[in-house]
């Protein structure tokens, strides 16, 4: 039996790898970014929509915590590109974000060819030449091959199509942004040892900032700019709905206006929209059946990071979660006023002596806010207690020993004379 020559397949024939179609509309951003879990309002994905049709760089502004990260992740799997994230810090420089040489290995190389440099540099006649023969090999050290690629230039470099992500470039030092400036505005990175290198497939570029630092305007001109701001109530609740938390619709619906008015505080870190889901996810799994001041204290700690906040927190939940209710039972101090101010003589203030009485502190009746007896009576009526202490404020009433050191005795008189003669010692002239 004779074998069928087989024909080669046809370039058609040949199965390409799917890519995203791209968006259609505005509306077809957010219809699909839906469909991954991310609700994007109308000023999103138009910004998204300009990003796939212009081919610019997006910088996305805003507290922490409002899906700046999460929209480049939302993009490369909508899009089905890989992602590629350079996480920015402070004193970051170009060999964390753009390339580096690999010296162990190309030490590692040198090692093993070493008998290979020894015959070609044997017939050299001096140092000199010696170096002038290894130079004319230094491309061979200096190649991609030893190039170490990091995620700016590895997106400049893949072949296929990715999302990089370069997040929190404001927490980077401004040199990094020079570095960047060639990379967004030509989609290419020059390596002096090898020339430049320009893009295979131009990236989806997302640049996310926490406003930590004001970024140069060199930077924003080259990308698409949206301010990221904590969404409305209606879109958060949205949000709370999409993530099935389990938390029911009517308790979900309180918890996202506490954490609105935990927002208006003055917190170091105020609660993002992954922390409200957090939040109504521990409550579901707690199986709270009402949003109460002491069932959000108890887990407050999951919103709130810092112990200066979560002193604020505890002490503005009882208003956020019933804004009718009394403060003073919220503090669980029950100063019941019935501390009994006695006796306000002010029938005699002989001696300087503005006795308020016996302010007794003995009985603090929660129920009876009684102020004690502030009858103004006369000296004749004061209570016992007031007449023996008056009857013991007498000139010279202790002895020497009462002041510790015996030169101290009781007062004695001074004349008019000798005041006279020692303030006019002591006056200054004017």
């Amino acid at each position: 039996m004779n074998a069928q020559p087989v024909e080669p397949l046809e370039s058609a024939d040949v199965p390409e790898p799917t890519t995203h179609a791209g968006f259609e509309s505005v509306a077809d951003v957010i219809d699909q970014f839906t469909d991954q879990g991310y609700l994007a309002d109308e000023r999103l994905a138009t910004t998204v929509f300009l990003q796939t049709h212009l081919d610019k760089p997006v910088l996305l502004e805003g507290p922490a915590g409002v899906g700046k990260t999460q929209l480049a992740k939302s993009l490369a799997a909508v899009t089905g590109r890989k992602l590629l994230r350079l996480q920015c810090y402070e004193g970051q420089d170009e060999t964390t974000a753009l390339y580096e040489w690999d010296y162990g290995r190309q030490l590692l190389y040198t090692q093993l060819m070493r008998e290979k440099i020894g015959s070609l540099v044997a017939d050299a006649p001096d140092l000199t030449s010696a170096v002038e023969a290894i130079a004319t090999e230094e491309s061979a050290f200096f190649s991609e091959r030893f190039l170490a690629a990091r995620p700016l230039l590895e997106a400049i470099r893949s072949e296929e199509p990715v999302v990089l992500l370069i997040d929190e470039v404001d927490r980077a030092d401004e040199a990094l942004e020079a570095v960047l400036l060639e990379l967004l505005a030509e989609y290419q990175v020059s390596v002096p040892e090898l020339g430049t290198f320009e893009a295979v497939h131009l990236p989806y570029v997302i640049l996310t900032s926490n406003n930590s630092r004001d970024l140069s305007a060199a930077l924003k001109r080259r990308c698409l700019h949206l301010f990221l701001d904590y969404p409305d109530a209606e879109r958060e609740l949205e949000i709370i709905r999409s993530k099935k938390t389990g938390l029911s619709d009517e308790l979900a619906r309180q918890l996202v206006d506490v954490v609105r008015g935990l927002r208006e505080l003055d917190l170091r870190k105020a609660p993002s929209i992954s922390e409200t889901v957090d939040w109504a996810r521990t409550l579901a799994v707690l199986g709270a059946e009402e949003l109460s001041a002491e069932t959000l204290a108890a887990t407050a700690n999951v919103v709130v990071k810092y112990d200066r906040d979560l002193k604020r927190t505890l002490e503005a939940l009882p208003r956020l979660v019933d804004p009718n209710a009394d403060p003073d039972l919220h503090q669980g101090h029950g100063h019941g006023h019935g501390h009994g101010h006695g006796d306000h003589s002010h029938g005699d203030h002989s001696h300087g002596d503005h006795s308020h009485g016996d302010h007794s502190h003995g009985d603090h009746s929660h129920g009876d806010h009684s102020h004690g007896d502030h009858s103004h009576q006369g000296g004749q009526d004061e209570p016992d207690g007031v007449a023996e202490r008056r009857a013991k404020d007498q000139p010279g009433r202790h002895d020497e020993a009462y002041y510790g050191t015996g030169t101290m005795g009781p007062a004695r008189s001074v004349s008019a004379g000798q005041g006279a003669r020692a303030f006019a010692s002591r006056r200054r002239p004017f």
